[in-house]
C-alpha cells in the first residue's frame, strides 16, 4: 500500500474520531453547560451519571434489554443461518429478505409498526417489548455476519468428526462452534452494540434507554451530563472491540514463521543469516 493512499486512510479515521477526542474533555468540563474548551475540569458529570436515578435506570435498562436482544438475536439468528447456508427449501428466497427487511424499512416506519402491534399484545412499557423489538433491528447484521463465516467454513471437519461416531450436537459443541467462535462474539457483540445505541424504538418512559435519555436531554435542556455519557458508550464500544481483537493479536504474535494465518497466507520464513 502506498504512502499516500495510508496517509488518506489516516486522515479520514482521525475525522471521523475526532468528535469523541472533543466529547472526552467534555465530559470532565465544570461548565454549567455544554462548552468547549471546558473552563476546568471536574468529576462532577460522572458523580451525577452515576448517582442521579435520571441516569442510572436508563443505563441499567440499556444494559438488560441489550444483553436479552443478544439472547434472542443469537437464538434465532444462528439457526437461521444454518438453514439459509446448508439447506435449499421452498421459499429461501423470501425468508432471506424477511430477515434483511428491517435493514431496508426506515426504523421511524418499524418503530410505528411495532408500537401498534406490542400494544395489541400488552407488550408496550415492558422490557420484552423492547428486547423484542431491538433484536428485529440486530437479526440482520448478526445474519450476515454467521451466513459469512459458515461459507467459508470447511464442512471436511464436520463429517471426519460424524464418521468416528460423533453426534450431530457433539459435533456442533466441539468442532463447529470452537472453530466459529470469534463470528459468533461478534455476531453478538453487534447486536449489543445495536440494541444499546437505538434512540427511536424505545417504548414508553419506563423502559427508556440511555440514548433515549441522551436525546431528551439533548432536546429539553444542555446537561452537560450528556456528555459523560457519551465518553462511557464510546469507552465501552472501544473495550468490546479491544476484547474481540485481543485474542487474534496474540494468535498472531505466538504463530512460528512461516504458519499459514486464518486467510491461508503464509508468512515469509525468516532469511538464513
Amino acid at each position: 500500500m502506498s504512502v499516500w493512499i495510508r496517509s488518506l486512510a489516516i486522515l479520514i479515521a482521525a475525522f471521523v474520531a475526532a468528535p469523541m477526542f472533543i466529547v472526552i474533555p467534555m465530559s470532565f468540563s465544570s461548565a454549567a453547560s455544554l462548552a468547549f474548551p471546558p473552563p476546568g475540569y471536574t468529576l462532577q458529570n460522572y458523580v451525577n451519571f452515576f448517582s442521579d436515578p435520571n441516569w442510572t435506570q436508563p443505563l441499567t435498562n440499556s444494559l438488560l434489554i441489550g444483553f436479552g436482544t443478544v439472547c434472542v438475536t443469537m437464538l434465532v439468528a444462528v439457526p437461521a443461518s444454518f438453514a439459509l447456508v446448508r439447506h435449499v427449501f421452498i421459499g429461501r428466497t423470501v425468508f432471506n429478505l424477511l430477515i434483511m427487511l428491517p435493514m431496508i424499512v426506515p426504523t421511524i416506519v418499524m418503530a410505528l409498526g411495532y408500537y401498534i402491534y406490542f400494544g395489541q399484545l400488552r407488550l408496550v412499557q415492558s422490557y420484552l417489548g423492547v428486547i423484542l423489538a431491538h433484536s428485529c433491528i440486530a437479526l440482520p447484521m448478526s445474519t450476515l455476519i454467521l451466513t459469512a463465516a459458515l461459507k467459508g467454513f470447511d464442512r471436511s471437519v464436520e463429517r471426519a468428526a460424524m464418521n468416528l461416531g460423533a453426534s450431530p450436537f457433539a459435533t456442533f459443541r466441539l468442532i463447529t462452534f470452537p472453530i466459529l467462535r470469534p463470528a459468533f462474539t461478534v455476531a453478538g457483540l453487534f447486536a449489543f452494540i445495536a440494541s444499546f445505541d437505538e434512540a427511536v424504538i424505545a417504548l414508553g418512559r419506563d423502559k427508556a434507554t440511555l440514548p433515549r435519555q441522551m436525546f431528551n436531554a439533548v432536546r429539553q435542556e444542555a446537561d452537560p451530563t450528556i456528555s459523560a455519557a457519551s465518553s462511557f458508550l464510546f469507552l465501552l464500544v472501544l473495550a468490546g472491540v479491544c476484547i474481540w481483537l485481543a485474542p487474534q493479536l496474540v494468535r498472531r504474535r505466538t504463530r512460528p514463521l512461516g504458519q499459514a494465518d486464518g486467510n491461508g497466507a503464509a508468512e515469509p520464513a525468516a532469511a538464513a543469516s
